[in-house]
């Protein structure tokens, strides 16, 4: 009881010391951007982040917020688009059990009052829209509803596969209600968004993800109109930031011809590889294990008694990256229904099946899990399956070591694996299939003529090139495009997952005092790479 009392103190103190801080550089940017003003204030930059908190500053919170500010003491208008009590239900206060509860709008106003003191803000309510018919459809139908030209049904799917945890949505009156109340919002927002748009003319646009119905609504018609967007997703390595003006959650990495790596480089990316492969890693400041363990006897007693190892690793279905992986297959469990056929006409082969972490993380458990499809297809009565939990802290790299070759959808492991010099098979498009380092058949009459051939072949070649091209993709991913913003952000002590700022002044925020201020600001107000140069 005390420790539960101490704890709650704890945590208001640290939102009000974090609130107080807010608003004391919030104050030194206002007082900046008198100074520096430029530009004409008619065309500002607007920002827009609604789906990454409610009543603390999550990273990418923390991060718009960042951008914000380092706009103002350049002297560059920039107007923050904020939500009040506009979205009935927004993402993250939707009660996925009650639809219809409404989210905790007054905390998270608050919240706001602090975050954007002494900004410019427009505010989003919520306008219903008379003549919207939505009573009576089927989830098939919500999904393919057009509100005039705006596909309002397909721009809000992602965000109630996400809230739902499950990419096969059930057909009821729950999931019924949450489509028909996420359009109304985005309808609601849509209205808002294009008489913003046309009033203040922006430069560009800034949002978190651009996949989450909020700002994916303000996304397509900032592009209705020409202008240009840039999202933002928090990056692999802890407190950095990626910035783009294509898709991030496909992560677009251009990489020059005569990219690469010198031996400092390749020093770092070892460095990292190595704590990584100990189970050092954490993602958006979610730690997921603190080690791991190797295959235990039993597990490699078991593997001799087969030809060969193949690793499977798996996604979680209902994340945002899926929308970009599903171009052979229809799903990742339409992959997985082949690897289940797989285990039935190779018996002399060990299949290994490997759940992502991130499917049982507390309060984001899957709904639609490869543990679940596991037991539908009751491939444990197969004496040629071993199925690893997605709790479990099992060494995937040993198995990648000896394994025959590997099966992948679109996990990153498919590019550690390749940089462990296995032959990786892609089965959906992932972030390092822009470059070859590993196979990526381009017909699924291609991708089951690979995986035949490899069962059948007694030593797999795999090309140099896919070993060099992992290497150099995974250093620019997360030492070039992973923008470090641990100069300004440190974790919450009581909030997992979530951030605060560091004690700093504005002038910090300066381009010639920050490298990622200058490297985002520049690529916002001059289109230039959101590249760090190591």
């Amino acid at each position: 009881m005390i420790n539960k009392l101490k704890r709650s103190i704890g945590y208001r103190y640290t939102r009000l010391r974090q609130n107080r801080r807010i608003r004391a550089i919030a104050a030194e940017v206002a007082q900046d951007y008198k100074k520096n003003e430029q530009g004409n204030p008619k065309n500002p930059v607007l920002l827009f982040n609604a789906s990454t908190r409610l009543i603390g500053l999550s990273q990418n919170a923390a991060f718009s917020l960042l951008t914000h500010w380092a706009l103002k003491v350049r002297g560059i208008p920039a107007v923050q688009l904020v939500c009040r009590a506009g979205l009935q239900p927004c993402v993250l206060g939707t009660n996925a059990d009650n639809p219809e509860k409404m989210p905790p709008c007054a905390k998270c106003i608050h919240l706001s009052d602090a975050v954007y003191s002494q900004l410019e803000v427009r505010d989003l309510v919520f306008n219903p829209l008379d003549g919207l018919v939505l009573d009576g459809l089927t989830v098939q139908q919500l999904a393919a509803y057009q509100h005039g030209d705006f596909p309002v049904g397909a721009i809000v799917l992602p965000s109630i596969r996400w809230i739902l945890r499950r990419h096969n949505l059930l057909e009821n009156d729950g999931t019924r209600t949450l489509f028909a109340r996420y359009i109304r919002s985005a309808v609601s927002l849509l209205a808002q968004f294009e008489k913003i748009l046309d009033e203040t003319q922006p430069r560009s646009v800034v949002v978190f993800n651009g996949m989450f119905f909020p700002e994916a609504t303000l996304k397509w018609a900032a592009q209705q109109r020409g202008i240009r967007v840039i999202s933002h997703e928090v990056a692999l390595r802890p407190m950095t930031a990626f910035f783009t003006p294509g898709e991030a959650t496909a992560y677009p990495i251009e990489l020059p011809a005569d990219y690469q790596l010198n031996p400092e480089q390749n020093e770092r990316l070892d460095a990292y590889l190595a704590n990584r492969m100990q189970g050092d890693f954490s993602m958006a400041g979610v730690r997921f294990w603190s080690g791991m363990k190797g295959l235990d006897a039993s597990i490699l007693e078991k593997a001799a008694q087969y030809k060969g190892i193949i690793p499977v690793f798996t996604n979680v279905i209902f994340d945002t990256s899926q929308g970009h992986a599903n171009v052979l297959f229809g799903t990742m469990f339409d992959w997985l229904d082949s690897v289940a056929d797989l285990v039935h006409q190779h018996p002399d082969y060990l299949f290994i099946l490997r759940a992502h972490p991130d499917e049982v993380r507390p309060g984001k458990a899957s709904q639609e899990s490869v543990a679940d499809w596991v037991a539908q297809k009751q491939l444990l009565k197969y004496p040629n399956v071993l199925f690893i939990p997605a709790d479990e802290p099992f060494s995937s790299y040993e198995m990648i070591q000896r394994a025959k070759f590997v099966m992948v959808y679109n996990s990153t492991i498919g590019l550690e694996a390749s940089i462990l010099g296995a032959a990786v098979v892609c089965a959906g498009k992932a972030r390092f299939t822009q470059t070859e380092c590993v196979y990526f058949p381009q017909t699924l009459t291609e991708y089951s003529s690979l995986v035949k051939t490899f069962l059948e072949q007694d030593n797999i070649q795999v090309p140099e090139l896919h070993k060099a091209n992992a290497r150099k993709f995974l250093f620019a991913q997360l030492f070039e495009t992973s923008l470090p913003m641990d100069a300004f952000l440190e974790n919450d002590p009581y909030l997992a997952g979530y951030t605060g700022f560091k004690d700093f002044h504005a002038a910090d925020l300066k381009p010639e005092n920050s490298e990622t201020m200058r490297i985002i600001t520049d690529g916002i107000l001059k289109g230039e790479p959101f590249l760090w140069q190591p």
